[in-house]
């Protein structure tokens, strides 16, 4: 794997197709300038976090920090990361209506006196 430049990973623009399929700015989860520090800045941070990039400036030791939970986030890139991470790692809502199972009630049937044979066609 060749190893990428910070100049080569901010020209990249960032995108998550799988949480924001029509972009950020589409979204509504974030301002517009919230969508162009992701955008700008994303591809940097996951390669940090996957170990493809070694921070080398400041500013990136400060970003990786804060994605990783150690730092408080300061800057707008850092609120907007940390936004990102809060809004993809939400619980997933089901339906407001429930998941359980229904539950067949078979106290006025009597299964003994109605069976597949008492079907009668007549042609």
């Amino acid at each position: 794997m060749a190893t990428q430049t910070r100049d080569t990973l901010l020209r990249k623009p960032f995108n998550d197709f799988r949480n924001y399929p029509y972009g950020f700015a589409r979204s509504g989860d974030f301002s517009i300038r919230e969508s162009d520090a992701l955008l700008h800045y994303g591809c940097l941070i996951t390669a940090m976090l996957n170990s493809e990039y070694t921070a080398e400036t400041e500013e990136d030791k400060s970003l990786l920090a804060v994605a990783l939970g150690q730092k408080e986030a300061e800057t707008q890139v850092e609120k907007a990361w940390v936004k990102y991470t809060a809004r993809i790692n939400r619980p997933k809502v089901g339906s407001m209506y429930g998941r359980s199972k229904v539950v067949e009630d078979d106290g006025d049937y009597d299964s003994a006196s109605s069976t597949e044979d008492d079907l009668v066609v007549e042609d």
